[in-house]
């Protein structure tokens, strides 16, 4: 029984205000990815961000020191964010999406574990076919990690806004109103193409970013942030790798802070036990420190387990007491997991101390 904790991204250091959004990803040979977004000027999400990465060749024990993976000074005044990485399982191969200025989708792949990146493509005009269901002028992928389902299909889940919302003040597109969707590529990342509207804008408040895992029937299920009074995560399955939906439900035994949250499978079901899929997020709704109605504090990092494809989760252990956002897991060869979060606070719960990689085993959890 262990766990283990590093600070992998430290504020107020590399001439960064502070390294939020994490990002893991463990490839076919092992190596282990860490991202960030790295933030100028106060930290926020309009500031001109970099995405930095580092990477562990020893599941996530000792790391390479940062390096920036794309600048956002080669895009112009904007941040690049919102950066989605999945392992083509049969090829290797690190498929990578991202955002700039949440107004452009773009593609880039790896082919030596995230040591070196494919000069990056733009593929926004996919994205126009989502114009003929909703108007959006704000777009974001993901953030933390996608999912390669076993029939070969990469999933990116997203969210759009109309950006008619004025929370960032004049002169911003708002994030709000919204409504989830993802993009899906079935050739290994060649090409992408835009899926249908998810969860609308018109179902709940403000559904953005989502998590998605596949279930051991071959179903695809997101799991989404929204800003509902029910502060509970939200759940919709689809029986056909995307195509068509279940009607969005509240999952009762997840609370929703108002934060992003991480999901990842663990194994799948076998004769002798079932499968099993974490998930972490501020397991929280006390309000002290929050600066804005619905939001609750973000604190009390919590990983839970489900061993029935998340109708029930019974395993719950708190990962981080204190203030504690963004999170993103991975499992590493042997077994073991990681959690990049965020960690601590400084001026604000948007404003951490550090981005922490935690390194636990299921007898922590489970004990």
């Amino acid at each position: 029984m262990s766990l283990d904790k590093i600070h992998l991204f430290q504020a107020r250091t590399g001439g960064y205000h502070v390294y939020r959004i994490p990002g893991l990803l463990v490839t076919r040979n092992g190596v282990v990815l860490a991202t960030t977004e790295a933030r100028r000027g106060g930290g926020g999400d309009w500031d001109r961000n970099d995405v930095l990465i580092r990477r562990s060749l020893d599941g996530g024990w000792t790391w390479d020191t940062p390096r920036c993976v794309v600048n956002a000074d080669a895009y112009g005044d904007g941040p690049v964010s919102n950066f989605v990485m999945i392992a083509d399982e049969p090829s290797g191969v690190v498929q990578v999406l991202y955002c700039w200025n949440y107004a452009r989708v773009f593609h880039m792949s790896s082919d030596d574990d995230g040591a070196t990146f494919s000069s990056p493509v733009e593929i926004t005009s996919v994205l126009e076919a989502f114009r003929t269901e909703y108007p959006w002028r704000v777009i974001a992928t993901g953030p933390g990690h996608g999912t390669q389902m076993r029939n070969g299909r990469m999933i990116v889940p997203l969210w759009m806004s109309d950006g008619t919302g004025t929370e960032f003040g004049p002169g911003k597109l708002g994030h709000r109103p919204s409504c989830v969707s993802f993009l899906y590529s079935d050739d290994h990342g060649a090409t992408w193409q835009c899926g249908p509207i998810v969860v609308p804008q018109s179902a709940v408040k403000n559904p953005s970013e989502t998590l998605c895992v596949e279930l051991a029937d071959g179903s695809l299920y997101f799991n989404v942030r929204t800003e509902s009074d029910a502060h509970r995560r939200m759940v919709v399955v689809s029986p056909d790798s995307g195509m068509t939906w279940s009607a969005p439900r509240f999952d009762e035994a997840l609370l929703e802070p108002v934060c992003m949250a991480s999901l990842v499978r663990y194994d799948w079901p076998r004769e002798t036990r079932p499968g099993r899929i974490l998930f972490a997020n501020p397991d929280n709704l006390e309000r002290e420190f929050s600066m804005w109605e619905p939001a609750r504090d973000r604190k009390r990092l919590t990983v839970k387990m489900s061993m029935d494809d998340g109708r029930t989760w019974p395993v719950s252990r708190v990962l981080e007491e204190g203030p504690s956002g963004y999170s993103d897991l991975a499992v590493v060869p042997g077994g073991s997991l990681l959690c990049l979060y965020e960690n601590g606070m400084i001026d604000n719960m948007y404003d951490g101390r550090c981005l922490t990689l935690a390194r636990f085993d299921l007898d922590w959890l489970t004990h």
